[in-house]
């Protein structure tokens, strides 16, 4: 009987990890940042203590927007504004994204202006020397342009003379997605050599973001010297500040990001920390450059780019081979399984570009999974076939020696030996199962690319829950309860949940069960364990697993047949 409570103890243990993975999921850890070190660029943003007088009410979006001369952005997929006032990037919406599937909700908006209730932006710019006594532009410059809109054949200019001898000029172009690229050079047609430091930030204020979790990192990010750093919003409490050549780093969420992407042959000052402000804190990641020494009559320039956009996979590959950034697509948080989930995700995405459905892809896929096993599930559920044909043999050895349980436990064993048969195959198929599973939902969880994605039916986005439940008969009622409502058991389980259910509690029919009635009940008991759990799970995640019962219903069934017609004896 030990192999049988092997098995039981596999399952068990199999459900626990399917309970507990998406509190357990392992995240990376930054590693333990330098001593901070002041930088020009951090001086330059350092702010006093808020004094103690009430902050300013936020201004809506439009009226923000409406302060100061503004330079429009219109691309295929962009649509904003940069304010010519201190030459932000702070007014970008996402046009090809919804905040919902609805056709009439409002477009996803990345970049807001300061002084909204949740100001994000990107400046960039040069400081001098705190004695120096050089005049760069802020915040508040006034620049100059002849250009009325940028765009991906229209790169704007912008210029600005100090009155003192330089000259500021900012080249800004932006591609058909998301990669703006921004070169700025300095002209002196003083009489004096000017040293000069390019800098480069992200900052964003308004309520605390939402915080990371074991399945997803959003917040801070960056690959600097080739290594991936995550940090959290409450790290950004006192500097992290790091020396990088080349790389990246900015702020995420679940599915965009703003990442500033700095010379990758140039060696820069980076910084992550929380500027705090009367009007509100923020949170920032900043860099400075080398410094750059501006004889009379001549001029330096240096280039650097911004993405803010979507965290699309093939479009961070491409930023990456063609732009050299290196490793770009872990802006995307695959997790410690990145061996295994991004090759899913290549795998769904390829399936997808052909079918154009991303919940057929999943059904193509998992098919695919059971070819590569085929071989090693063949065997286990020919073992496990062999053990449901021994069942009135066992039934026998349990009244002969029920009583005697060691010699019982030898004859079962012996029994086992005989036919081939292995108690603990049934246990097999669930398990090779586990890591494929993790690897689909992290996939589900993370890439905008299954950001509602439909599939058939009642289905109109694979990466949430079955909306379905008894409340609203399945779908029946065009209503959807709310996601915070008390319900309990049966009345939460969508229509999806409970296929993969019966689908599951066949599968279990098909499985040999323990003399033991309690392992037995324990065996048949799982279906509605797995149905329950899974739940709340994605729907393309519950539609995969029903997908591969039943393929494996059918490789079961045919393995019984022949088996059992090899054990039919030939009538004379």
């Amino acid at each position: 009987m030990e192999n049988q409570r092997n098995l039981i103890i596999a399952v068990v243990v199999s459900i626990v990890i399917l309970i507990g993975f998406q509190y357990l999921w392992p995240s990376s850890k930054p590693k333990t940042p330098p001593q901070p070190a002041q930088t020009a660029a951090s001086s330059q943003q350092s702010a006093p203590k808020a004094p103690s007088v009430p902050a300013p009410v936020p201004a809506t979006r439009g009226a923000a927007l409406g302060k100061s001369p503004r330079l429009k952005i219109s691309t295929p997929r962009l649509e904003g504004s940069i304010d010519l006032v201190g030459a932000r990037l702070d007014d970008l919406t996402l046009t090809n994204y919804r905040e919902t599937q609805a056709p009439s909700s409002p477009l996803v908006q990345l970049l807001s202006p300061d002084g909204t209730e949740a100001p994000y932006f990107a400046e960039f710019g040069w400081v001098a020397s705190s004695d120096a006594g050089v005049k760069t532009p802020d915040s508040a410059t006034q620049w100059q342009t002849g250009d009325t809109m940028l765009g991906v054949e229209h790169p704007a200019t912008l210029t600005w003379d100090n009155g003192e001898g330089l000259r500021f000029v900012r080249k800004i172009a932006v591609d058909s997605d998301y990669m703006f690229t921004i070169t700025q050079s300095v002209e002196n047609h003083g009489a004096k050599p000017v040293t000069l430091y390019p800098y480069g930030l992200i900052s964003r204020g308004g309520k605390t973001p939402v915080q990371s979790n074991r399945l997803l990192h959003v917040g801070p990010i960056g690959v600097l010297d080739g290594t991936l750093h995550e940090l959290s919003y409450a790290d950004l409490d006192k500097p992290n500040n790091f020396k990088t050549t080349g790389g990246w780093f900015g702020l995420t969420d679940e599915y965009w990001l703003a990442s500033l992407i700095p010379a990758q042959r140039e060696p820069v000052d980076t910084r992550f920390t929380k500027v705090p402000r009367p009007q509100g804190d923020l949170y920032q990641v900043d860099y400075t450059g080398a410094a750059n020494v501006i004889a009379p009559g001549a001029s330096v320039s240096t280039t650097d780019r911004l993405f803010a956009g979507a965290k699309e996979v093939r479009l961070l590959d491409d930023y990456e081979t063609h732009l050299h950034i290196p490793r770009f697509d872990r802006a995307i948080d695959f997790g410690w399984f990145y061996f295994l989930t991004k090759p899913i995700f290549l795998i769904l995405d390829f399936f997808y570009r052909h079918i154009g459905n991303f919940g057929l892809a999943i059904l193509l896929f998992t098919l695919g999974v059971k070819i590569v096993f085929f071989p090693l599930a063949n065997r286990s559920y020919r073992s496990m076939s062999k053990m449901k044909l021994l069942q009135p043999e066992m039934a026998k050895l349990k009244e002969r020696f029920g009583n005697d349980k060691a010699r019982l436990n030898q004859e079962m064993m012996a029994l086992y030996k005989n036919s081939g048969a292995n108690p603990a195959s049934g246990c097999l198929p669930i398990v090779i199962q586990i890591p494929v599973f993790f690897s689909l939902y992290k996939v589900l969880s993370v890439t905008i690319e299954m950001r509602q994605a439909p599939f058939y039916g009642w289905i109109h986005d694979l990466s949430v829950p079955d909306p379905t439940s008894l409340l609203n008969l399945f779908g029946l009622l065009p209503w959807a309860p709310p996601a915070d409502l008390p319900i309990i058991g049966f009345l939460s389980i969508g229509l999806w949940p409970l296929i993969m259910g019966v689908t599951m509690f066949l599968q279990q029919k098909m499985t040999p069960t323990s003399p033991d009635p309690t392992q037995a009940r324990m065996m048949l008991a799982l279906p509605v364990v797995f149905t329950f759990m899974l739940a709340h799970f994605p729907a393309g995640l519950v539609i995969y697993w029903a997908w591969n019962n039943t393929l494996s219903i059918a490789q079961q069934w045919l393995i019984l047949r022949q088996v059992q017609v090899k054990k039919t004896p030939v009538k004379a």
